[in-house]
């Protein structure tokens, strides 16, 4: 059945915004876009306020959902914010894991994300045995995000040693196949669902062997299915790279073949002129996450410089320290400002694209992130008259320099409402429960 709404103001994806714009949806298409239509249908919904497409969060793990607020009181580096984060893993089990995911992919939807981009390496009992259904886990991230209304690409992520040639140990047995080999036996046997794209991930030069990598990549590469890795993160994964192979991180992955337009280097934060180069040349995504970046003090990625040299910018949430891709997108152009003492590296739209056409393509869903016809049917409706957004022109400036998640306040994902304002509190009631029952140990 068809689904017509009238949007009073619209950005369809590039461009500008334009005034009065008629969609129709059917079967989780668009099937109509058109412009400058006065008087809406009789038929269709009206969204007031500035519609734009669904955004992509292109870089998640939902259990670090549990950690939000309760790791800031210890003072420490990315290291130690680390062991908290292996005690949210040591207590998942597939319910749980459903119950959080769920919750915290509502909280995406709510704040207009509509596809997610999960790198997924909780995949065995808490020490390591594999379960009896050996991607159960991965199963409650797909069922999780069907539930809460929202597209995924799990990124199974292969994840084989605690640092370079050092066993996995502690609760990282639990994410371990043993091998690659294995690793790819298992995914192998992911059952395949519409909607959902099954990509794979290398989880860090640290944790997958440098002979080890070329059997991730190649899968990737007969699937035609999105690759990502975390490359230098942190000061101290460099050095360890230069010290073993005496190549950075970078380098080493493009050694294995890793590297090129179906990949995205997640955080890309501490990088030489030579792997920017090496990034920009293979036109390998940039994925910035920059709220979790700040929050653990990794540092500020050379985002403009990648660009520059030939990356696409996405974007992801990674710790979900907050859910909220208006900040993300600010956060980007701000950090730029603070590192260099110029202000204007970004426009609003570059970083409009980025949270959404080239976040979709970047996680498999190269239909998604436009208002045009034959691409995936998302519209996320901003409050133009809140408090943040008030009085701040009409163009996109509004949405990436003003408004914030909370001014979210209608979300369509493939044809279907997802989030409108009113869910907020309902949502959050969700998250309390499913964080309280990590926590406890108990249901």
């Amino acid at each position: 059945m068809t689904q017509s709404y009238w949007l009073e103001r619209a950005w369809l994806g590039s461009g500008d915004v334009l005034d009065h714009v008629v969609v129709d949806v059917d079967d989780r298409r668009f099937t109509r876009v058109e412009t400058g239509v006065a008087s809406p249908p009789t038929d269709a919904v009206r969204l007031a306020g500035l519609t734009i497409p669904g955004l992509a969060n292109c870089h998640s793990h939902a259990f670090h959902r549990a950690l939000r607020g309760r790791t800031q009181r210890e003072r420490g580096t990315f290291w130690t914010w680390r062991e908290q984060m292996y005690a949210v893993a040591q207590r998942l089990d597939p319910d749980l894991y459903y119950d959080l995911a769920r919750a915290t992919y509502r909280e995406m939807a709510a704040s207009g994300i509509t596809s997610v981009g999960e790198f997924h390496y909780l995949h065995h009992g808490p020490d390591g045995t594999p379960y009896d259904e050996p991607n159960v886990m991965g199963a409650a991230l797909v069922q999780a995000a069907e539930d809460a209304g929202i597209r995924l690409a799990l990124l199974d992520t292969c994840y084989l040693a605690s640092g370079i040639g050092a066993l996995p140990e502690g609760v990282q047995r639990r994410y371990s196949d043993g091998d690659a080999t294995r690793w790819l036996e298992r995914v192998q046997e992911i059952d395949r669902r519409d909607g959902v794209v099954t990509g794979a991930a290398i989880h860090s030069v640290r944790a997958v062997p440098r002979g080890e990598m070329r059997q991730v990549v190649e899968w990737a590469e007969w699937n035609g299915a999105p690759l990502h890795v975390h490359v230098s993160e942190q000061v101290a994964e460099n050095e360890a790279c230069v010290a073993a192979y005496a190549m950075t991180p970078t380098e080493i992955l493009d050694e294995a073949g890793a590297l090129g337009p179906r990949t995205s280097a997640v955080h890309a934060t501490h990088l030489t002129p030579g792997d920017i180069g090496l990034l920009g040349r293979s036109e390998t995504h940039a994925c910035l996450c920059p709220t979790t970046e700040r929050d653990l003090g990794d540092g500020v990625g050379p985002s403009r410089d990648l660009f520059a040299a030939g990356s696409p910018l996405t974007l992801g949430s990674d710790s979900h320290a907050v859910i909220d891709f208006f900040e993300e997108m600010r956060a980007v152009e701000m950090d730029e400002r603070l590192v260099t003492q110029q202000r204007g590296h970004w426009s609003a739209e570059e970083l409009h694209v980025a949270a959404a056409a080239t976040g979709h393509a970047s996680i498999g869903f190269g239909d998604g992130g436009r208002i045009e016809v034959g691409g995936w049917a998302d519209l996320v409706t901003v409050d133009t008259t809140s408090l943040r957004t008030a009085g701040t022109g009409t163009g996109l400036e509004s949405t990436a320099f003003s408004a914030s998640a909370a001014d979210v306040v209608h979300v369509v994902a493939g044809g279907r409402v997802v989030a409108n304002r009113d869910d907020h509190r309902e949502i959050g009631c969700e998250l309390e429960r499913a964080i309280t029952a990590v926590w406890k140990g108990d249901r």
